[in-house]
């Protein structure tokens, strides 16, 4: 299987049209997709030996979901829509695609948004999007 470079690893947001379209967020330099579940202890004790050795065991709890990067930031377009969703602190539909894998798509919100810069150079951004309901799995054909 063919590498993937990371600058394929984005999220689009919607547009809230009818049909709602996507667009790429620019500006990552650095991102990050998140699959991860809590850990359910279901440990129990062997009834027939219970001073034996006993062995821990797991089922998956609630899943979690987030996209999180950082770059130049970029104004206008896509990114102003974002803005306005950090300042609102409003839910809003977006597309995580993952080369090789497919895309989660749904209700995300924006749980930390920050901007800087230096007394040189252009600003910057960091942000972490986290599911904000029932994400959509569609795997990459």
């Amino acid at each position: 299987m063919p590498q993937v470079v990371g600058r394929a690893l984005l999220i689009k947001i919607g547009n809230a049209a009818d049909p709602e379209v996507f667009a790429n967020l620019c500006g990552f330099a650095a991102r990050t997709f998140n699959l991860s579940a809590n850990e359910v202890d279901t440990t129990t004790a062997d009834c027939t030996n219970p001073a034996g050795p006993v062995q821990k065991t797991s089922v998956p709890g609630i899943l979690s979901r987030t996209f999180s990067g950082s770059g130049k930031f970029v104004s206008g377009g896509p990114s102003g829509i974002l803005l306005g969703h950090v300042q609102d602190g409003t839910i809003f539909n977006a597309d995580v695609v993952v080369p090789g894998v497919g895309s989660f798509k749904g209700p995300w919100m924006v749980s930390d948004f920050e901007f800087s810069g230096e007394l040189e150079g252009n600003m910057e951004f960091s942000a972490t999007f986290s599911a904000a309901g029932k994400l959509t799995f569609t795997a990459e054909v």
